[in-house]
């Protein structure tokens, strides 16, 4: 196994499973991890890549919960299907790219609701994602004030829709023109050789986020490319995946805890 950030080494530690997230008059599936102690934590909203609900971004909630956080991982693939072959580029695209962005910021303030609802709950939430998640992640940042801090690693097509589209139906706004309208500390994640985002775009987002006068941290990772955290990827790379473990683990105690 590779040396894995933030691993869990005892599971007797936290307690995890699939739990129902009410949103939108139905209620979607999510993956919840918590501390196996009781006490008053703080929450964490873990956002997928493109390709769904995959098994890594489950252990990421195992492993906020391991350091004191209740996490929850929900699929926003859930109402139109998943990508049917997530090693092909060509089902996870019309995937990605149909999801509606108003959809998934309801989901994203349903999982929110749901972390403030549990026993314990301190009422701080926090949300992190990765890929299309990143992407969503700021989405979810400038569109709602249900989320209190905020880590977007490497969201890619925060400013454009589509490689052939400005905007979409689906996705009817470039995230980076709602960046004024911010409602919570972000940091902003890249990676030096990554071509989706490329780090010329940790500059143009801080850029907007300093002339809105908005809370914009932004890191770009050298050594590192797009999923530098995906263990389960040929795109791991662990200088740089616990650099950032480090570097989001202290943010998100500094805004939530």
């Amino acid at each position: 196994m590779a040396n894995v950030p933030g691993l869990v080494t005892d599971p007797s530690r936290i307690k995890g499973g699939i739990v129902h997230i009410p949103s939108g008059g139905t209620k979607i599936p999510g993956y919840l991890a918590q501390p196996n102690q009781p006490g008053n934590y703080p929450g964490i909203v873990v956002i997928h890549e493109a390709f769904g609900l995959a098994d890594h971004i489950c252990d990421v909630a195992r492993r906020f919960a391991n350091i004191g956080y209740n996490a929850l991982a929900p699929d926003l693939y859930w109402r139109d299907g998943a990508p049917t072959d997530p090693g092909d580029i060509n089902t996870v695209f019309p995937v990605m790219f149909g999801l509606k962005d108003s959809q998934a910021v309801g989901d994203l303030e349903a999982a929110a609701a749901y972390l403030r609802g549990l026993a314990g709950a301190t009422g701080k939430v926090g949300a992190i994602g990765f890929c299309s998640g990143g992407r969503h992640t700021l989405l979810f940042a400038c569109s709602s004030n249900k989320v209190d801090a905020a880590v977007d690693c490497w969201g890619g097509f925060i400013h454009r829709a589509t490689p052939d589209a400005e905007t979409t139906p689906s996705r009817p706004k470039a995230v980076l023109d709602l960046v004024p309208q911010l409602h919570c500390p972000v940091f902003g994640v890249f990676g030096e050789e990554d071509q989706n985002p490329p780090p010329a775009l940790a500059d143009e987002l801080k850029k907007r986020a300093s002339a809105a006068r908005k809370d914009v941290t932004t890191k770009i990772y050298t050594g590192a490319g797009h999923a530098f955290l995906a263990d389960y990827r040929p795109s791991y790379r662990e200088g740089p995946a616990h650099a950032l473990w480090n570097d989001a683990t202290a943010f998100f105690a500094k805004h939530l805890k």
